[in-house]
């Protein structure tokens, strides 16, 4: 994907915003982002295989993330994307999620494999995930129409969560046929979505973004 063509942001023009900003930024928001934009970069550079691309993204979006208090927790997403959302006064998560709704949001709100409660069914944990899996679509799109973007992210996303706990901790073949559909969807998906995040991080540097997890050291 041409992040360039689609959003007119790049990794090197926000690289080089926060170079030139570095002096209005707290240290750790800045290493935050220089760390975030390394591997979205890093993602762009895995152009053609989407495993690898997918993985350098997740990196990307997880650096966004992290911080002192979910090191040891699965990533919370959420309240990252409550302030993201609420910052976006230009509504530009909105309206990628409405454009990519049709393509890969849904194809990933549709995707029984990247469900949770499906793979929980798969091992005899949970009776009932089709009617749960039906009733998040639904809620999918009330969401978008009622422009309940914190909560539709926050669905996808979890979507994806699954898919990274395959692909990055060894639940799935490298470069296999098997999932290439939810991979190259995921791909899309988070490649629209950095652009779009990192320069809201960007250009609100005294937002409470949290304690890095791992801060530079002397």
């Amino acid at each position: 994907m041409n992040t360039e063509l689609t959003t007119g942001i790049t990794p090197e023009s926000l690289q080089n915003r926060l170079r030139d900003q570095r002096d209005l930024f707290h240290e750790e928001h800045s290493t935050r982002l220089h760390r975030a934009i390394s591997w979205w970069r890093a993602a762009q550079e895995q152009d053609g295989n989407p495993d690898l691309q997918f993985i350098t993204a997740w990196v990307s979006l997880n650096a966004c993330c992290l911080t002192s208090e979910n090191l040891c927790e699965e990533t919370d997403f959420l309240p990252l994307i409550q302030r993201v959302v609420a910052l976006d006064k230009e509504q530009a998560i909105y309206n990628m999620l409405w454009h990519e709704y049709s393509g890969p949001v849904k194809a990933l709100i549709k995707n029984p494999y990247v469900y949770a409660p499906f793979w929980a069914a798969q091992r005899g944990q949970c009776d009932d995930w089709k009617t749960q899996f039906e009733r998040s679509s639904v809620e999918a799109l009330n969401y978008l129409s009622r422009k309940r973007i914190a909560e539709l992210l926050s669905l996808t996303l979890d979507r994806l969560n699954v898919l990274h706990n395959q692909v990055l901790c060894g639940g799935a073949t490298y470069q296999s046929r098997v999932n290439r559909e939810q991979v190259e969807t995921g791909v899309q998906l988070l490649m629209s979505l950095l652009p779009v995040m990192l320069e809201i991080m960007l250009v609100n540097p005294d937002e409470e973004w949290g304690e890095l997890a791992y801060p530079i050291v002397g």
